[in-house]
């Protein structure tokens, strides 16, 4: 007969043995999935692609060209992969990650700050492109990045155009701070030059707004962002072109995918400054110009603003806020197809 006070230990030692079983089982049930649909980790260079797959040691080694791309497509849907994962490498992962996801295949596109973090993490240091290779692979199997459902050729040349107007613009203010402190002898130039930029951003800017114009989804998308004071052409195409989330996520995932949602930094009893940090940068950067404008002409935007400042809050983070708050506006109305409406304004 059991000693009464041994039955509670009995017990626990059985359920501590039946969840490592169940344990083992999910683990086995995990690796045999992985093995049936790995996990990829492509490292993208100018001049080869190298493709590491996670239920294998070996690495293909290709060059990056069309031939190339087409062979790692023809492999990768043989293996049938769970997820495939690229770093952005400012456009040359353009077109192998069209070609992926056009094949069918499961593609997200990290931010490589993401992986060089998880790399420490894990204790890797050494960099080569091999290395790379398979560090996107593990990342791919561990933290399982959501695919993205990347953008059309359409929206590809907007946001190519989009791109080319930053450029031109960087360029116009570096010209004009040389042109404040030039000698007469290379002033001339200097004006040649800034007048050539201002037709290149006219005719940018005429080319971007013929293409909107041409997509009906977008010409219903850039009215109803343009009926909103504060919001001109640059905003919404930029909207347009780099966040095609909107409407789509809530007020705090839209916010916190841009770059203007604070997140804390506590330890223990120490209660530090809310930061924003991260996001899309051309979203922002075009925002923050728009919301400035907003803050004189916006109604809501304005009085907002207005008592923040009333509130004793620095100006920096009260215009934060208010792109914050603009931004879950247009967020809201692209949502439920409302024009701006300032009396009946959905204010979160």
């Amino acid at each position: 007969m059991v000693a009464p006070s041994a039955l509670p230990r009995a017990r626990t030692v059985a359920w501590a043995s039946q969840a490592r079983i169940v344990q083992g089982r999910a683990r086995e049930k995990e690796e045999r999935m992985t093995s049936e649909h790995p996990y990829i980790g492509i490292d993208v260079a100018q001049a080869t692609l190298d493709v590491a797959v996670s239920s294998a040691s070996e690495v293909w080694h290709l060059a990056h060209d069309e031939a190339g791309i087409e062979q790692i497509v023809a492999r990768l849907r043989a293996l049938r992969p769970a997820l495939v994962v690229l770093e952005a490498t400012g456009g040359l992962d353009g077109p192998l990650a069209a070609a992926l996801a056009s094949a069918g295949l499961p593609v997200a596109v990290v931010n490589p700050r993401q992986v060089r973090d998880f790399a420490r993490a894990t204790g890797k240091l050494a960099k080569t492109d091999r290395l790379d290779a398979q560090m996107l692979a593990l990342f791919a199997e561990r933290v399982r990045p959501a695919p993205r459902r990347l953008p059309d050729a359409t929206a590809r040349e907007l946001e190519a155009l989009m791109a080319r107007r930053r450029q031109l613009v960087e360029m116009r203010t570096m010209e004009a701070n040389r042109l404040r402190t030039a000698l007469p002898r290379v002033r001339p130039p200097i004006q040649e030059h800034l007048a050539w930029l201002e037709q290149q951003i006219a005719n940018v800017d005429r080319d971007t707004g013929a293409l909107v114009r041409t997509s009906p989804i977008w010409r219903v998308r850039d009215d109803l962002l343009r009926s909103v004071p504060g919001v001109g052409p640059i905003l919404s195409s930029t909207m347009l072109a780099a966040l095609p989330e909107l409407g789509i996520l809530d007020r705090r995932q839209i916010a916190a995918l841009v770059g203007v949602a604070p997140f804390n930094r506590d330890s223990g009893t120490l209660r530090g400054k809310r930061t924003v940090w991260g996001g899309r940068a051309p979203v922002r950067a075009a925002l923050y110009m728009a919301t400035l404008v907003a803050t004189r002409f916006n109604p809501v935007i304005r009085a907002f603003y207005q008592r923040l400042l009333a509130l004793g809050k620095p100006k920096k983070l009260a215009l934060t806020a208010c792109m914050r708050k603009l931004l879950t506006i247009l967020n809201a109305m692209v949502k439920h197809r409302t024009p701006w409406n300032s009396d009946y304004v959905l204010i979160h």
